[in-house]
């Protein structure tokens, strides 16, 4: 996402407009977009997130674990492949996972399969605002808790991803 566009802009797209700008703001789900789209006009950008974080809210567990496995690991094979989209690849550069050492490569590495292998999807965090430390210590710290804990942290800091994407996509009129 590198262009703005006008909240009046979102609220005249045709639906199939609409999903093909705001179908990545929740990683490869735009499903959200989708469910969103008869919800206009959206008075402001937070209304649009307010209500876009309604629908992941409400769908079915299942759906929003999807919606968690759908986040690329930090710093992980996603990244080394390549394969990042705009946004995760700008979010994690942001953050300074491109310029970490080997050893720290390989602890964020390591924790992340201890992430993965204790609560059966990936460790996910907004990385805006944070650097590479902050979120070594995240990660150790959420290592910690509970299943049901981590899934909510997980879908809390999604939200507060979308937040990001769509205040750097959209310009309130």
């Amino acid at each position: 996402m590198t262009n703005t566009i006008s909240l009046q802009s979102i609220n005249n797209f045709s639906q199939s407009n609409f999903v093909m700008e705001l179908g990545s703001i929740f990683e490869h789900s735009a499903w959200v977009a989708e469910q969103v789209y008869p919800l206009r006009p959206f008075d402001s950008v937070q209304r649009l997130h307010t209500l876009m974080k309604d629908i992941v809210n409400n769908a079915d567990k299942e759906q929003r674990k999807k919606l968690i496995c759908n986040h690329p690991e930090l710093a992980g094979k996603e990244a080394e492949a390549g394969e990042l989209t705009a946004d995760s690849k700008n979010e994690q550069a942001g953050a300074g996972l491109n310029n970490c050492s080997a050893e720290e490569l390989q602890k964020l590495r390591k924790l992340n399969r201890q992430y993965l292998e204790k609560f059966d999807f990936p460790f996910v965090i907004a990385v805006k605002k944070l650097t590479r430390y902050d979120i070594l210590d995240a990660i150790e710290t959420r290592l910690q808790n509970s299943v049901d804990t981590e899934f909510d942290s997980c879908i809390t800091e999604i939200a507060k991803i979308a937040e990001f994407r769509l205040n750097q996509l959209i310009t309130n009129d």
